[in-house]
């Protein structure tokens, strides 16, 4: 897997003790989400169980499954590389309008985020990513042991609330699908008001309630 383990260093120096986890969405579907729940007394997850592998991305969806996953057949290809170099700012404003439908952020709150496409490293560690999920690139070795513990999909013990938007146009299982990958207190919570994909930020209270509820779980 690509590197992207700032969340566990940052874990490593809290002074609290037991802090409550919300990973960051890039990279939650891997290392961190599983360190961190080791770390963590309690989870806070949008969109639900998101560990997965690159045996999993094997697995064919339904075609209307598929169609939402262009972007990931597009990133696979020489073209979709070029693609995303040269239109960075156009495709992420494409992918929030289409994850978010019922969010109407203006300019300046896209442009605050979009600066950090500027980053010299930026569209290779997006492209790798994609194409690492689709097996067409390599991971880092030195956590293929802990991918091998992330492939058979390990129940996470702490207490966790999942969120879900009532309006998320992103890919995402129903709640049923994975609730029994959590063995602790669990609560799964629909935020309604057409909050899509981005729901810590078009839902911002909603998501911090629930990292204070699930402190006390």
């Amino acid at each position: 897997m690509p590197k992207s383990c700032d969340g566990i260093t940052r874990c490593n120096q809290f002074e609290h003790s037991d802090p409550v986890a919300e990973p960051p969405d890039f990279k939650r579907r891997k290392a961190i989400t599983i360190r961190l729940t080791e770390r963590c007394k309690a989870l806070v997850s949008v969109s639900g169980y998101l560990i997965g592998s690159q045996a999993a991305g094997k697995v064919p969806l339904p075609p209307k499954a598929e169609l939402q996953w262009w972007y990931q057949f597009y990133f696979a290809t020489e073209r979709g590389e070029a693609g995303y170099e040269k239109y960075r700012r156009d495709f992420a404003k494409l992918i929030w309008q289409l994850a978010s439908p019922g969010w109407n952020f203006d300019n300046a709150t896209f442009d605050r985020s979009a600066a950090s496409f500027d980053n010299p490293d930026h569209v290779k560690i997006v492209i790798h990513n994609y194409r690492w999920r689709q097996a067409v690139a390599e991971g880092e070795p030195e956590y293929n042991e802990l991918e091998k513990r992330l492939a058979a999909s390990p129940v996470i013990a702490v207490p966790t609330i999942t969120l879900e938007g009532d309006a998320n146009g992103a890919p995402h299982r129903q709640a049923s699908a994975y609730a029994n990958r959590f063995s602790g207190k669990y609560a799964h919570r629909i935020i309604t008001g057409s909050i899509g994909h981005n729901l810590r930020q078009e839902a911002p209270t909603d998501f911090a309630q629930a990292v204070v509820d699930v402190d006390g779980y």
